[in-house]
């Protein structure tokens, strides 16, 4: 059987926030599991600063199947966990099902990767103190507020931390965090 992995969605998740580490696990030798607040059909985001706007665009992306709640997630059947970007965290980060996730995966020091706006569900559960990570600029406020350290780097990896700033990063920072999943997998085999 293959080790599952968390990926935290909700509706208007970006696109290739998402896509790209999903395709990613599954040829990694991963069991994807999208995690929503219910299951059903979300519908996913496209986001990019046209040119000559100052803020971000948002388009109908693709849609995507939830595999499972948050209510009903066991942390313990998993190998780590996704945080994806787009519109979703800010509204889904109150859930207190996805808070006590998030924390799991933080207390074992599983390997969690964020990306973008995912970073609001770690600050909003307090995990983030202490931690560098990347995010969107726009996202900096939420990750200080919480005591995390902003980075304006396309990788930022604090142990079993990973983070990029937005899909433009998906290349440089979703391998490290593939290895980090392939090293665990290995010691827990």
């Amino acid at each position: 059987m293959k080790p599952k992995v968390l990926i935290v969605i909700g509706d208007a998740a970006e696109t290739l926030d998402t896509m790209y580490p999903y395709y990613r696990l599954i040829e990694a030798g991963f069991q994807p599991i999208v995690a929503g607040p219910e299951v059903h059909r979300y519908q996913m985001v496209l986001h990019e600063v046209k040119p000559g706007w100052t803020i971000t665009k948002e388009w109908e992306g693709y849609t995507i199947q939830s595999d499972i709640a948050f209510r009903d997630i066991n942390p313990d059947e998993y190998l780590g966990i996704f945080f994806s970007g787009g519109r979703a965290p800010e509204y889904i980060r109150e859930d207190p099902d996805l808070i006590r996730v998030t924390k799991h995966f933080f207390e074992v020091d599983a390997p969690i990767m964020s990306v973008c706006h995912g970073v609001e569900i770690p600050a909003r559960a307090g995990c983030v103190q202490g931690r560098r990570m990347a995010t969107v600029a726009k996202c900096q406020f939420d990750l200080e507020v919480c005591g995390g350290i902003y980075v304006d780097e396309p990788c930022v990896i604090d142990r079993n931390l990973v983070s990029g700033r937005t899909f433009h990063d998906n290349g440089v920072f979703v391998g490290p965090w593939i290895k980090l999943l392939e090293e665990r997998h290995r010691q827990q085999s």
